[in-house]
Formats: structure tokens, sequence, C-alpha cells
């Protein structure tokens, strides 16, 4: 724990040895994460200038970690100007299950479970997978290491057999297709600085679509598979501080993917995008603001496969699932969390959000985002049951209640907060 005193004695050090270096960098509390991960990750070295805003980034980037809970750090002086920094690590439990329970009041509902471990090997590689029951059974295996190679390069893989019931919309009528997606991914992971990190990889998948029941039309295929391939490029800025369940500052995520398909008379090759920009502000020792805009923007192919879509457990908590689909979205997502009782391990925190977004039409124009038909909007409230010494150890209950033309509501249950 830093002291008053070290701080000081930290300080006047400096101003009279500017060449004040470091003996050892040392790793303690830490009992699953190794210490030598840690030590790869710091930019402070043995025989490095003694610099506290480098000890700071440190400090900040190893609280981003999925293993540690909380990180700190001590000075003490050796010989000559050298010092001995030493990071102290409350870790995390990492082996943590995952689940997400969605309904609607039409007595919609589905289900997904999964467990993920996020400190193989105690590298914080992270691999696992999901059980999910949407009318149809699906699942995936993830494997993500984004520093596997080094500081800066990593690697991750995903397995996903996906098979859902998705509504398709034309001629201002509807029909329920049996939908499957089967995909295999590969993505290179690059880490330029504390703050900015790319990746890029191909996505190579099959979409199978079956007609079920509703309107059909004969420049509606009813049964059509078609092999894809995807190129997908990911760029984040990240300059989030966390402290347990509080988060402040800025973070964005933008998504660009180009795919191309075998059959384009019925999926032709499209480019999308979008990007979320996310904002975190504490109010206070209890209130924590977080906001969430989503702005995406597909081709704007005339299909009724369109790729965005509206969606409980995605963007609007109590619209139901997969209600309508768009090729350019508009979603914004704020709440604000509150703390309401807090003992060791266990926070109780409580939320009152407001989800709204719009769609475009496929085939039509920016203008669609300003009619009432395609406009959602659901304020509801909510709780979160955390464990602060494990990792997204957040229950969160969502109840969601729409305002806007055509509204439903609904209970959204999940693992983690919603953004």
């Amino acid at each position: 724990m830093k002291t008053l005193s070290i701080f000081f004695f930290l300080l006047t050090s400096l101003a009279y040895a500017q060449d004040a270096t470091v003996a050892d960098l040392k790793v303690q509390g830490n009992k699953k994460l190794k210490s030598s991960f840690v030590k790869k990750l710091s930019n402070i070295k043995a025989g490095a200038k003694l610099d506290s805003t480098i000890i700071e980034a440190d400090i900040k980037l190893l609280k981003r970690l999925p293993s540690i809970a909380n990180a700190t750090y001590q000075v003490f002086p050796v010989l000559d100007n050298t010092y001995n920094v030493v990071y102290n690590i409350e870790e995390n439990f990492t082996i943590i299950p995952s689940a997400n329970v969605y309904t609607t009041n039409d007595d919609e509902f589905a289900y997904r479970l999964g467990l993920y471990e996020f400190n193989l090997f105690g590298r914080n590689m992270t691999f696992g997978g999901f059980y999910q029951k949407d009318i149809y059974s699906s699942y995936a295996l993830k494997f993500k290491a984004p520093y596997l190679f080094s500081r800066q390069f990593g690697l991750a893989v995903n397995y996903q057999d996906l098979t859902t019931q998705e509504p398709v919309f034309f001629d201002n009528t509807t029909a329920d297709y049996k939908y499957n997606n089967q995909s295999i991914e590969v993505l290179g992971l690059f880490q330029l600085d504390f703050k900015n990190s790319f990746e890029l990889g191909l996505n190579y998948f099959t979409e199978d679509y079956e007609y079920k029941f509703g309107a059909t039309s004969p420049d509606v295929p009813q049964d059509l598979r078609v092999h894809k391939l995807l190129y997908k490029l990911i760029y984040e800025y990240n300059n989030l501080d966390y402290d347990f369940q509080y988060v402040e500052g800025f973070r964005s995520i933008l998504n660009f993917q180009y795919v191309s398909s075998r059959n384009e008379a019925q999926l032709p090759s499209f480019l999308i995008g979008w990007n979320d920009f996310q904002y975190f502000k504490r109010f206070g020792n209890k209130g924590n603001w977080a906001s969430r805009l989503r702005l995406g923007l597909a081709t704007n192919n005339d299909t009724p496969f369109a790729p965005f879509s509206v969606d409980n457990n995605l963007n609007i908590r109590g619209v139901g699932n997969s209600i309508d689909r768009g090729t350019a979205a508009i979603v914004l997502n704020t709440e604000y969390r509150h703390t309401l009782y807090e003992k060791d391990w266990f926070v109780l925190q409580g939320n009152a959000f407001v989800d709204a977004g719009s769609w475009r039409k496929p085939g039509g124009d920016f203008g669609n985002f300003g009619q009432s038909k395609n406009v959602r909007v659901y304020p509801g409230v909510g709780v979160r049951f955390i464990h602060k010494k494990i990792f997204n150890a957040i229950f969160r209950i969502d109840y969601g209640i729409g305002v806007s033309e055509g509204a439903t509501q609904g209970l959204v249950f999940g693992i983690g907060q919603y953004f």
C-alpha cells in the first residue's frame, strides 16, 4: 500500500537525484497469476529510470486484466539512488460461469449458459464456451491469448455453431426462418501502446436459412445455404480506469468487416462497420454514470436478411428477441448505477436506464431513422449482485418498459454489466 511517507520520499529523491533507477521489480500477493507474466507486461524494468508516471500506467493496465481485482505499488530505497518497486496484486477468481436469460410479455424465453477460464496457465489467457437454447440449441468455443507471443502480439481462435429462429421482414410482412451459422475465426492481436490495440483476421462461415412459417414471396427463397468469408478489423481506444465496481473514463471500439458471398444473387457481398463510444463518470462515493452510443452502417442491400438486429440481449432491454432488422443503426444506452449496500466482497447495486434506438430499413434511406415505427425507447430499472473478488461476477436483472409505438416489456437477466 502506498503511504504518504513513501510518496514524499520518492518526490524528494527524484528532485535531487534525477538519475534514480530501478534495482528490481517484485510482484507479491499473486498466487495463480505468474510473476513472470506481470513483469512481461510492465514497462518498469530493473535498470530503468524510476518514473512514477510509468508505474501508474502499469498499475492502470494491470487493473484492466480479468485476473486482477486490484493492484497497488510500493517503492523502497536500496543503495546509491536505486529503488525496489513492488507491485501488490489482489487476484480475481477466474473460472467463471456465464448466464443470460431474456423474456418478453409474449412469453418468449431464451437462455445462454457458459463457462470460461480467464487466467489459463496463469498468463491471462481466456478459454471456454457456451450452450444456448433459443428454440434451437447452439454452442461455441473461444480461445484468446492477448500476450501469447509478446507484450504486443497475441492470438484468438473462435468456433461457433449458432441456430436460432429469426424473423425475416419483406413487403410489410414477416416470415420466420430456422437460421444456422457455423463459423471458425482466427484473429491476430496487436497492442500498439497502453491505450490503442488492434485485431485483424478472417472468419469462414456457412449460413443456412430454412423457412418455418409466415408470409412467402417468389423473390424470397424458402431454403438457402451459402458459404461466406469475413475479413475483420477491430480498433480499440481504451482509457478506462477501474476501481472494483466503479469505472471512469472513455473507450471507443471500431469494428469493420467485409463479407464476401459465394451466392451473390441471394446474399450479396457487403461492407459493415459500427463504432461503440463508451463514457463512464463517477458521482460521489457511490454513483456511476455509464453510457454507450453505437453508430452502425452497412451496404444498403434491399434484402430481408439485413445485418443489424433489434434484440433484447444486444441493444435494447425489454424489446424482444430479434424483432427487426436494418442496414444502419443508432443506439444509445445510458444508465445511472448506485451502490446500495457494500460489505467486504459483496456489493448490491441498483440502476435506472434508458435504451433507445432506430434503424434504417433494407433499401431505405436515412429518413427511416426519424420514422416513429422504427424508433424504440425503453426506460427501466435493474439491480446488480456483485462479487468484488471474482472476475465479472455481476449478476444483473433489468426490466425494460417500452414507451414507443408497438412497445413490449420484459426481463433481461445476465452475467456482467449490460455494457
